[in-house]
């Protein structure tokens, strides 16, 4: 094994974790989680959040760290275009992530724990607005990585 290689792992594991764990919130957590009320239902994904979030903190070191270590490697301008473009949607799906952290997710437990269940109904929306844009992005960003789409 090489230190490319490991970089590689490093950097395809903080994919699969963010966007994989994107996914799964969103497409199969969410649409269970809504049967329970929403005394339940906000406390379940403040729980979630709090174990899910310092993952994705991980991938946004991560991720940026391997992929310039990358471009160094071979230089910024024989870089594959598409790797400038994961660059590119990757740091706005970290945008997309810290506006998250410092805007609804601090709302919503901050409702959570005043049981202020309708604020928290809003921030959580708000939540999963930006989440779904971040799954897309993902979703581009892995099929520039894989299929190059011709940049």
């Amino acid at each position: 094994m090489t230190l490319r290689h490991l970089v590689l792992f490093l950097h395809l594991a903080s994919v699969i974790v963010w966007v994989g764990g994107m996914a799964f919130a969103y497409l199969c957590l969410r649409p269970a989680a809504t049967a329970l009320p929403p005394s339940q239902r906000l406390p379940l994904w403040v729980g979630v959040f709090e174990r899910f979030f310092p993952m994705v903190w991980g991938a946004i070191v991560l991720l940026p760290v391997t992929g310039i270590g990358r471009l160094i490697e071979v230089g910024f301008g024989n870089a594959p275009r598409a790797w400038h473009a994961m660059m590119l949607t990757g740091l706005v799906m970290i945008a997309v992530f810290l506006s998250i952290w410092f805007g609804p997710w601090r709302r919503l437990r901050a409702a959570v724990a005043c049981e202020e269940w309708a604020a928290g109904a809003v921030a959580l929306n708000q939540i999963r607005q930006r989440v779904g844009f971040n799954i897309v992005l993902g979703a581009v960003t892995v099929a520039i990585a894989t299929l190059g789409l011709g940049v």
